[in-house]
């Protein structure tokens, strides 16, 4: 398959997947209905097949180089290595929101380092236990413990 058609395949789904995220973002957070596009979301990115560097690049809108630079350096996820790398597609789908949010906000150049602190943050931020902090923190349960 040709580069231009396997970008414009998954430029479609990425379409597709786009249009789910924003009707389920206009639902309120407890909605049942969102819970279920979102895990429509997931599950359809997951199911979707490894992504080529060089395609990856053109969505990105990157070199290929760099490109395989950002799979070294873990901010997009090697799929497999052998006989070729391939990119897992639910975190390029993820990496293609930043980059478009940051270049939309002006930002071009470090999106490296960018898009790797924001991918950090959001780890920390998916965990239970800083949620669970949190939560108490903000109803006032909380209390400050400080080391010596």
């Amino acid at each position: 398959m040709s580069v231009a058609t396997e970008a414009a395949q998954i430029r479609d789904l990425f379409s597709a997947i786009e249009e789910i995220e924003e009707v389920a973002s206009s639902m309120a957070a407890d909605d049942e209905r969102r819970q279920k596009l979102v895990g429509v979301v997931k599950r359809t990115l997951s199911q979707a097949p490894p992504v080529r560097p060089v395609v990856a690049s053109e969505l990105l809108d990157l070199t290929e180089k760099t490109v395989k630079a950002w799979a070294r350096e873990g901010v997009l996820q090697i799929h497999s290595q052998e006989p070729r790398m391939l990119l897992d597609t639910v975190r390029l789908h993820e990496v293609l929101h930043l980059v478009s949010d940051l270049r939309r906000a002006g930002k071009n150049r470090g999106l490296l380092d960018e898009v790797h602190r924001r991918l950090s943050d959001q780890s920390l931020l998916d965990r239970p236990d800083l949620a669970t902090s949190l939560d108490e923190m903000r109803s006032g349960k909380g209390r400050v413990v400080r080391s010596a």
